[in-house]
């Protein structure tokens, strides 16, 4: 990733990291001390891609399932970062308790789809797709361990928009979503929202689309960006 500056080492078979994992990475504010949670972290698609862009933070990924934790830590020591990358393996909402208040940066890429909304995923790629803790429940989780003012950064489908602004609305302010489309003029199909949490309720800005495509199908410049490693300025 990022042009074979961050090795990452994903399964044979089940879900690969791409391109959300890499808008995540990219979307995350530029912190440049402090401690960064993403919680269901995978392989490390976006946690060890935000390693890299941050450099001075200290980052930890939960992981619930054994097989991908471990894949993630043999990539974090691969990037020479097994001391700043920690991997947890546990399910989110069980491993947040203990850590209330704890992280500078929380964020997240949970799985897209509630269990019977689409047919069975291939081999190995449930966990990445199917909800085994409901979208709130993941909110709630990443708000419960966040410091207070600290910002939450999620990217999700754009249709289950409103279920994640209705749990942010209860808890945090500054709420910016920044949708993301494939071509000029077509529907948004993700977004990415960023919050602080326990900020009073304010405005919600909803910015122009992030295009991804040319009409040609040639990437975007903001997505070749992104490709490459740079920071998404929202």
């Amino acid at each position: 990733m990022y042009q074979g500056r961050v090795i990452l080492v994903q399964p044979e078979a089940g879900f690969r990291a791409g391109f959300d994992s890499l808008a995540l990475a990219a979307a995350l504010p530029g912190l440049e001390a402090g401690e960064a949670l993403e919680l269901g972290c995978g392989s490390g698609g976006a946690l060890l891609t935000g390693a890299f862009r941050l450099p001075g933070v200290q980052f930890t990924g939960v992981e619930q399932v054994a097989g991908i934790a471990a894949l993630a830590r043999e990539g974090a020591g691969l990037n020479g970062y097994g001391l700043r990358v920690t991997i947890e393996k546990s399910e989110a909402s069980a491993w947040v308790p203990g850590q209330e208040n704890r992280f500078d940066l929380v964020f997240a890429n949970p799985p897209y789809f509630e269990p019977g909304k689409i047919s069975a995923p291939g081999e190995g790629k449930a966990a990445a797709y199917i909800e085994s803790l409901p979208l709130e429940g993941w909110v709630k989780a990443m708000l419960h361990a966040a410091k207070p003012r600290a910002p939450v950064v999620l990217i999700h489908r754009a249709a289950e928009l409103a279920r994640l602004l209705a749990q942010l609305d209860r808890q945090a302010g500054e709420i910016t979503v920044l949708p993301i489309a494939s071509k000029p003029g077509e529907p948004a199909r993700r977004v990415l929202v960023r919050a602080r949490k326990g900020l009073k309720r304010g405005p919600l800005t909803l910015l122009a689309p992030l295009i991804t495509h040319d009409e040609d199908g040639t990437r975007s410049p903001a997505a070749q960006a992104i490709v490459e490693g740079r920071r998404i300025d929202w």
